[in-house]
C-alpha cells in the first residue's frame, strides 16, 4: 500500500557541504516533506535556503527548533549531533546522524540500507549514517560477502578534500594557485584543523586523516574498521586500513584487498556478483580501459566498482578499485536512503 503521509524534516547544518546535498536529495526524489525546518548556527540564521523552487528561512538550531519535526537529518558535526539529537527524539523526531557521535554506540544502529536495512527497525530514536568511506566499501563487499563469505579486508583510501568540508576545498583551490605561481602555499585546514601542524595538499598526499590514536591508526581508519565489523555483524572480520588524502575535490577512491572462504572462484564470479547489485555499478573492462574514477564518479549516488583481480601468491585473494562520491553515496545520499526506508517501514517512525 502506498504511503501518502507527508512529514516534517529537519535538515541539520543545511548550509554545509552535505547539508546543500541533502536538500537536493530530499527534492530530487520527491521526498514527502510537508514543510521543511533548515537549521543552522546562530549566524546563518535568518538567510534562506531554496527547497522545490521556495525560499524557505535558516532558523538556528536549538532544541525547541525541533518542535513538530518527524525526521531529522543531521550533519553539523558530532559536537553539535551530541548537543542535539537526544533533544530532537524527544520532541517526536526521528534523527538520522550523519557524523561519528552515535555510530559505535550500541543502542544506535548504524545503517547503510543495501546492505543491513533490517536494523533501521531497531533503532530507539537515532539511526546513524557511516563514514563515507565505510559505506562504499561495504556496498560493494556485502554481495560478496554474502555469496562467498568474507574473512579478510584491507584498504588503502584515496580520499577528496570535500570530506575535510567546503574550506578544505578552497585551501586546495588557492594552494594550487599560488604553487603554480612560485609562491608559498598558506596551510591552514589540512591534514587536521585542529592540529598544530598543517601540509601543503595541493600536488602532494597526505597520510592522515583525522587525528592518530594511541595504536598508530587514525580515527579515520579505525572508524573504517570498526563501523564494518558492526555494519556486517561480525567482530570477528579482519579489517586494516590506511586512509590518505590526495588533491582532488570530490568522491573517494579505495584499492581493497579482500580473501574469501573459496578458492574456485573466478574474476568472472565476482564480477557476475556485483553487476546486478543495487547500488553497485560494475565498470571493468581492461579491453577498452574502463574503470571508474573520482571525476566520472562525481554527482551520481552509485558505487563504482573496477579492476577485479586475483591476488597472484593467495588462492583465495582479490583485488578491485572502489570509486562513489563522498558527499552523496557516502553522506547525504545514505541518509535520505535511511529516510526513504523509515518511512516505507511499518512502525519505522515509532
Amino acid at each position: 500500500m502506498a504511503n501518502n503521509k507527508q512529514y516534517h524534516v529537519a535538515v541539520v547544518g543545511v548550509t554545509g557541504a552535505v547539508g546543500q546535498k541533502m536538500l537536493g536529495m530530499l527534492e530530487q526524489i520527491d521526498f514527502p516533506v510537508e514543510k521543511l525546518y533548515p537549521l543552522a548556527s546562530k549566524r546563518s540564521a535568518g538567510k534562506t535556503v531554496t527547497f522545490k523552487g521556495e525560499s524557505v528561512e535558516i532558523i538556528e538550531a536549538t532544541p525547541d527548533a525541533f518542535e513538530g519535526v518527524d525526521i531529522a537529518l543531521f550533519s553539523a558535526g558530532g559536537s553539535v549531533s551530541k548537543q542535539l539529537a537526544h533533544e530532537a527524539v524527544q520532541r517526536g523526531a526521528v534523527v538520522v546522524d550523519n557524523t561519528s557521535a552515535f555510530r559505535m554506540d550500541p543502542e544506535v544502529p548504524l545503517v547503510v540500507p543495501e546492505v543491513n536495512p533490517e536494523d533501521i527497525q531497531k533503532h530507539k530514536g537515532i539511526i546513524a549514517n557511516p563514514n563515507c568511506s565505510t559505506i562504499q566499501m561495504v556496498v560493494a563487499l556485502e554481495p560478496i560477502r554474502q555469496k562467498y563469505g568474507l574473512n579478510r579486508v584491507i584498504v588503502s583510501t584515496y580520499q577528496s578534500v570535500s570530506g575535510a568540508g567546503n574550506d578544505a576545498v578552497e585551501e586546495l583551490k588557492d594552494q594550487s594557485q599560488a604553487l603554480l605561481n612560485g609562491e608559498v602555499p598558506e596551510t591552514n585546514i589540512l591534514p587536521v584543523k585542529s592540529e598544530p601542524n598543517h601540509y601543503p595538499i595541493a600536488f602532494n598526499a597526505l597520510p592522515q586523516i583525522d587525528v592518530f590514536e594511541d595504536n598508530h591508526y587514525t580515527f579515520e581508519e579505525m572508524k573504517m574498521i570498526n563501523e564494518t565489523k558492526k555494519i556486517m555483524h561480525d567482530s570477528e572480520l579482519k579489517v586494516a586500513a590506511t586512509c590518505v588524502r590526495l588533491p582532488f575535490f570530490y568522491s573517494h577512491a579505495e584499492s581493497i584487498y579482500i580473501e574469501i572462504d573459496g578458492d574456485d572462484i573466478s574474476i568472472e564470479d565476482l564480477q557476475n556478483t556485483l553487476k546486478d547489485q543495487p547500488g553497485v555499478v560494475l565498470e571493468d573492462d581492461i579491453n577498452n580501459q574502463v574503470y571508474p574514477t573520482p571525476l566520472s564518479a562525481e554527482g551520481k549516488t552509485d558505487v563504482f566498482v573496477g579492476r577485479i583481480r586475483k591476488d597472484l601468491d593467495v588462492a583465495n585473494g582479490f583485488h578491485f578499485w572502489v570509486v562513489s562520491d563522498n558527499l552523496l553515496k557516502g553522506a547525504a545520499w545514505n541518509s535520505v536512503q535511511i529516510a526513504q526506508q523509515l518511512i516505507q517501514q511499518p512502525g519505522g517512525l515509532k
